[in-house]
């Protein structure tokens, strides 16, 4: 089964003497310069806990590849919680042509509020380049670079649940049922408390060790059912955030509106560093269900038909609040479906996919094995349920805390170094009846350069009103409405990193696959002009990002980074406000 992963850390390292050039410092204002020793030094009995400096935890193998250190460093790459571990880790090793994991020269190991203020205020003050890091699981490596200071919010994980929770500053009308996560905490601790323990659900990302407050609801946040419940920005009731200014500030529907407009979609690590987020819960539907198929076509006619019914379909019968998950198009022939159900019965499943089974019958040249798992809704995310019921899905992690578990289909993104990564929105009038055919074809040309998998739950084309109405208060590009789900094509190779002998990535295939995948994209881009792209899961490469990450609301964020961080302290890759400075977030340009 395949979710999806996102990364946290922790190394105890202890604080030493470093000098530093002066191209170490921000280049703005100019006479800004590196801090010496005794500065740091100063600086560090203002916080919980010892300054770190952070070791990409590949750092043994940069040192000697072949060692047994070495070896002991790939087996904990090998595992999302163990990377969490370790303050240089991250879940991606880096992107070809692009970037490439770098360890902080310091990191603050934030504890609460003021470690996270102290930091922001001295990163300010000394004009210092700022990392913000609680999962570390970012495609287009904004979580870490060198030369900078690490804001690492993995010890913050308390989880509070409310049953009726009045936004600060707020009447009561506005109170609702929700859970407040700090800044380090991971999908499986949220689901835990609400779930499992108190029969509520909260929408989060599919991967146990994704951050719950992070870049994930803080960029959109798509969960499994977001055409149910709607998106994790849409969630967001109240947010606790540090600005460029130091200040903390609370952030909800009555208070600073234009700030929690802006992290509601705006993208993470831009407008400050959020220290909380509440967030809505919702009714526990009665069952999940998990829906797992193969299609294979025996010869590239038998393929195309099978494509054009297959989406036909999904138009008709998946396209509603009761699927989600992926459709994942391979170049032999044939296709993998890993969908998920919420209030669904197995009867109301088998019903639903009665046309399309009795249609593969009819095909003397198509096959399909199928099957469908229903699980109590409370145990979805309960280890002791699942490891008794269906072993299958998970890799339990007893060393990283009772419970705890990633989906055994996520462990094939964990310390990827990506060839390629592109997504793109699915526009609903695709699957009109006057478009689909052209649509498929385009699918089935671009299929035969590289596979691609379209995800069903990232788009609101055909979501609930209520999810809809929740969302129109979100900064995400407004294309999200019209879309049915998001296109990915992607690729790249797990533990490699560039000049580690035995482990480096291969330039020649990378070349390749980089290749193929830019000339399917640019098929399936051609055909959806306007449709826009995701800002959490896109290309890192991706021409007028502005528009097709934020569309027409991209002005307006714009005007609100400038008020809250006008002189630019919080600055990643294709961030709003990052065309004024550099590939490195250092100088204006």
């Amino acid at each position: 089964m395949k979710f999806k992963i996102i990364i946290v850390l922790s190394f105890t390292i202890l604080f030493s003497s470093v000098s530093f050039a002066k191209e170490s410092c921000r280049c703005l204002p100019k006479d800004s310069c590196w801090p010496k020793k005794e500065v740091w030094n100063d600086f560090q009995k203002k916080l919980s806990s010892p300054l770190l400096e952070p070791q990409l935890p590949i750092y043994p193998c940069q040192v000697d590849s072949k060692s047994q250190d070495c070896a002991k460093a790939m087996q904990i790459i090998d595992n999302p919680f163990a990377i969490e571990e370790q303050v240089g880790g991250t879940q991606s090793l880096g992107y070809h042509n692009a970037w490439k994991a770098e360890a902080s020269t310091y990191a603050v190991k934030a504890q609460n509020e003021k470690d996270v203020q102290e930091a922001v205020q001295f990163a300010k003050k000394h004009n210092l380049k700022v990392v913000i890091k609680g999962a570390g699981h970012d495609y287009l490596g904004r979580s870490n670079a060198k030369d900078s200071l690490l804001i690492w919010t993995h010890a913050m994980r308390q989880v509070t649940l409310h049953d009726s929770y009045k936004p600060e500053g707020c009447d009561a009308s506005k109170a609702v049922p929700a859970v407040t996560v700090e800044a380090g905490t991971r999908w499986l601790e949220a689901y835990s408390e609400v779930t499992t323990k108190n029969n509520r659900y909260v929408q989060g990302g599919g991967c146990t060790s994704v951050g719950a407050a992070g870049g994930f609801p803080q960029g959109g946040g798509f969960g499994s059912w977001s055409k149910k419940y709607g998106t994790g920005a849409g969630g967001i009731v109240e947010a606790r955030v540090v600005t460029a200014d130091g200040e903390l500030k609370v952030a909800n529907a009555c208070q600073n509106q234009d700030l929690f407009w802006a992290l509601k979609g705006g993208g993470g690590g831009t407008f400050g560093v959020v220290t909380k987020l509440t967030l809505m819960t919702h009714d526990l539907p009665e069952t999940f269900g998990i829906f797992i198929g193969n299609l294979k076509a025996k010869n590239d006619t038998a393929f195309k038909e099978t494509m054009q019914e297959l989406f036909a379909f999904a138009g008709k019968n998946l396209m509603n609040e009761h699927w989600g998950e992926k459709i994942q198009i391979n170049q032999d022939n044939s296709i993998d479906l890993t969908l998920v159900t919420q209030g669904l019965n197995k009867d109301q499943v088998t019903k639903t996919w009665a046309s399309f089974v009795k249609w593969v019958g009819q095909q003397k040249d198509v096959s399909f094995e199928n099957k469908y798992i229903s699980i109590p809704a409370q145990h979805l995310w309960d280890l002791n349920y699942l490891k008794k019921n269906h072993p299958e899905l998970v890799h339990p992690d007893p060393a990283h805390g009772e419970g705890t578990f990633w989906w055994k289909g996520d462990h094939t993104e964990v310390s990827f170094y990506w060839y390629a990564y592109q997504g793109r929105y699915v526009p609903k009038d695709v699957f009109e009846k006057s478009k689909l055919k052209s649509f498929v074809d385009v699918l089935y040309k671009a299929s035969k350069l590289a596979s691609y998998s379209i995800h069903i739950n990232k788009g609101l084309a055909g979501a609930t009103k209520d999810a809809i109405d929740r969302n129109k208060s979100t900064s995400m590009n407004p294309a999200v409405f019209n879309s049915t789900g998001l296109l990915v094509m992607a690729a790249g190779e797990a533990k490699v990193y560039p000049g580690i002998d035995g482990h480096k990535p291969n330039s020649q295939k990378a070349k390749d696959k980089v290749k193929a995948i830019n000339k399917a994209m640019d098929m399936i881009t051609k055909a959806t002009p306007t449709a826009g792209a995701y800002a959490n899961e896109a290309d890192y490469f991706q021409k007028d990002w502005q528009n097709e990450f934020w569309g027409s609301n991209y002005k307006k964020l714009l005007k609100i980074k400038n008020k809250y961080d006008p002189d630019g302290l919080f600055q990643c890759h294709h961030c709003v406000g990052s065309e004024s400075w550099d590939a490195q977030g250092l100088c204006k340009i």
